[in-house]
């Protein structure tokens, strides 16, 4: 007699993933301290770290809810509840966003996170550096935060006279004539700079700061806005020779490098080295001829 037995299905990533979403949960709630968050000390503790009805009173939800995540059941928490439970458990901001990540969701951004706007002496020495090549240091959203002269001079404007909320390379190529003269106002151009920016906001939706941009690129280019409602492509930003335009040395070509000083959403050098003997000499133009 053959018996048949039954196979037991296997575990999906969703299951695993639930999983370890628990176990996270569960350790880091074991790991802090009550007094340190001004609970009491209770001698009939008997685990340590927080209990599970601590975590949902400072999360404000549910305990049996709570307690049903940290098993790994079906319950799907929202982006405002798992971030609540994430402030709870004093997750650092990886912490947070591998929490988000377990859950599928898209990880937010710390809105209220306070962020170095200025530079150090130590990058302004980086950037000078590298001169004559032209050379600045952008976000992730194409905010431009720091630059070289070689970086005014080959885009044909004055960083100065420009309000920091408009030294963004999106909104200066859809506002400022000068610097899209520089690149040339096409399409496909724009295109790109459509494409760049929808990969880059996939992480960021919801995020006020990223919608904000979105909104004003928008509100300042009709073509920007019919291209980003027609078009879904995405692009990541590359190393690629880009061709530029001078009304004195004409067009010339420059390689464009990016170094990146965070694996994620950090911030990112990009430096424009010649590739020929013709771009050799505009660069040494730009920089004799300010």
């Amino acid at each position: 007699m053959t018996l048949m037995v039954e196979k037991l299905p296997e575990l999906t990533v969703l299951d695993e993933n639930r999983k370890q979403l628990g176990a996270f949960l569960r350790a880091r709630r074991e790991s802090l301290d009550p007094q340190r968050l001004g609970l009491p000390r209770s001698t009939r503790r008997r685990t340590p770290g927080l209990r599970r009805e601590e975590v949902a009173l400072l999360a404000d939800v549910g305990v049996t809810w709570y307690t049903w995540l940290e098993q790994g059941r079906d319950v799907n928490p929202s982006a405002t509840v798992l971030q609540a439970i994430a402030a709870a458990l004093q997750c650092s901001p990886t912490e947070t966003r591998h929490l988000f990540l377990l859950a599928g969701l898209t990880p937010t951004e710390a809105l209220n996170t306070p962020q170095c706007e200025g530079i150090s002496e130590g990058t302004r020495r980086l950037l000078d550096s590298l001169l004559p090549q032209p050379a600045s240091i952008q976000k992730t959203n194409f905010d431009i935060v720091a630059w070289n002269v070689g970086f005014e001079r080959l885009m044909g404007v004055n960083f100065s006279e420009i309000p920091d909320e408009d030294r963004n390379c999106i909104y200066l190529y859809l506002t400022h004539p000068q610097w899209r003269t520089r690149l040339g106002y096409d399409e496909s151009v724009l295109q790109t700079f459509v494409a760049y920016f929808r990969a880059a906001m996939a992480e960021h939706r919801g995020d006020a700061v990223w919608e904000a941009k979105l909104a004003r690129f928008c509100a300042a280019s009709a073509e920007f806005e019919a291209l980003w409602r027609k078009h879904l492509d995405v692009r990541g930003v590359e190393n690629k020779i880009k061709i530029f335009n001078h009304p004195k040395i004409g067009e010339f070509s420059l390689q464009q490098m990016y170094w990146y000083s965070a694996p994620r959403n950090g911030s990112r050098l990009l430096v424009y080295l010649p590739v020929d003997e013709t771009s050799e000499k505009a660069l040494s133009w730009l920089a004799e001829n300010a």
